[in-house]
C-alpha cells in the first residue's frame, strides 16, 4: 500500500462515517508516518487497512458501515486495488498513553478528513502482542530498516497495563528484537 492510498481510505471511511475523523490501527498505520519510498517492502505489502470510527455505539454500527462500503470484494476494493476493514479501537491490545503519542494525517479532502495513526513504536508493541509470524516479520523489518529503536520499543512494551498477562510476553519478544 502507499501513502497516497491510505490518504484515499481515510477520506472514504470519513464519509462513510459521516466522521471528520478516524483511526487508523493495522499495520498500514506506519503511512501516517513514513511514506512507502522509507519504508521496507514487507511493510507495504497488505492490501487492507484497519480504520476504526473515533466514537461509535456498543453495536459497531459504523464500523460494520465501514465494511460493508469499503471491505473486502465491495466495488469500493474492486475499484481500488485495496479494502478497508472496519474495526473498533478495542480491536489492538495498546500500552498506556498511546492515544497522546498518535501521527496525525490530514489528506487533501473537502470534507476535512483526518486520521490519527498509531506511533510506529505502539503500532510495533501491539504487532507483539498479537504475534502472528506475519506481525513479527512486520516489527523485525522495520528495526532492522532503523525506522523502530529496539531500546524505545523495550520502553513501550513495558508500559502496558500491569493487569494484561501478555505484557510479559511482549516485553520478552521486544527484548529479543534487541538482541536480535
Amino acid at each position: 500500500m502507499k501513502r497516497r492510498e491510505l490518504e484515499e481510505a481515510i477520506r472514504h471511511a470519513t464519509r462513510v462515517t459521516e466522521q471528520r475523523e478516524v483511526l487508523v490501527i493495522g499495520s498500514q498505520a506506519i503511512l501516517g508516518s513514513y511514506d512507502e519510498t522509507q519504508l521496507p517492502e514487507r511493510a507495504t505489502l497488505s492490501e487492507e487497512v484497519d480504520i476504526a470510527p473515533i466514537t461509535d455505539d456498543a453495536d459497531y454500527t459504523l464500523a460494520t458501515l465501514i465494511d460493508v462500503n469499503l471491505g473486502e470484494w465491495s466495488q469500493f476494493h474492486m475499484d481500488h486495488g485495496f479494502y478497508v476493514q472496519g474495526v473498533n479501537a478495542t480491536t489492538a491490545v495498546l500500552p498506556n498513553g498511546w492515544e497522546t503519542r498518535t501521527v496525525q494525517l490530514a489528506p487533501d479532502s473537502p470534507n476535512g478528513a483526518l486520521a490519527r495513526c498509531l506511533d510506529p513504536h505502539d503500532l510495533c508493541a501491539a504487532k507483539l502482542v498479537r504475534g502472528d509470524e506475519k506481525d513479527l516479520e512486520f516489527v523485525d523489518a522495520l528495526v532492522e530498516a532503523g525506522l523502530i529503536d529496539p531500546v524505545s520499543l523495550v520502553r513501550i512494551c513495558s508500559e502496558f497495563p500491569v493487569t494484561d498477562t501478555r505484557r510479559n510476553i511482549t516485553i520478552q519478544r521486544a527484548q529479543a528484537f534487541l538482541r536480535g
